[in-house]
């Protein structure tokens, strides 16, 4: 469905303000249909996230600064999100031996034992949200990064 059409826009007045709500507006319905997916395993999207980046750097640890830097949602709050993850047992803090102003951030085998679970779902569900050929989503992946700059 069309942009204009899903929210009852009049066309817009330029492709490049189209362009932006069409992303916004993207990005807000896959966040809603990723929740849904993340919801029976009592996870956001955010903590989703975090708990790959640190199955990347596992068995190694990584700090929360470290986690904030590679998030995709810049604004999340790491700290916070590791904490829920913590009180869910997938994760865990331990205090750095050569700095102790530092914590370091490990999976637990839980964590990676939920993302093991997940990992077909997810793999299905981003097949059926993007909806393009393996060619057009190489465009759209081209796209994106030169947008970006």
């Amino acid at each position: 469905m069309k942009i204009e059409e899903e929210i009852r826009q009049k066309p817009f007045k330029d492709v490049y303000t189209k362009a932006m709500v069409n992303l916004l507006y993207t990005h807000s319905y896959l966040v809603s249909r990723q929740s849904r997916l993340f919801k029976p395993y009592g996870l956001s999207p955010e903590q989703y996230n975090v708990l790959r980046i640190l199955r990347g750097k596992h068995p190694d640890p990584t700090t929360v600064s470290s986690i904030q830097d590679r998030m995709l949602n810049k604004m999340s709050n790491a700290s916070r999100l590791v904490e829920k993850l913590k009180q869910k047992g997938m994760v865990e803090r331990k205090e750095c031996a050569e700095d102790r102003r530092q914590v370091d951030i490990t999976i637990t085998d839980k964590g990676l034992e939920t993302l093991s679970r997940l990992e077909n779902e997810v793999k299905l569900f981003n097949k059926d949200s993007i909806q393009l050929s393996e060619e057009e989503a190489n465009q759209l992946n081209g796209l994106l990064d030169k947008l970006r700059g």
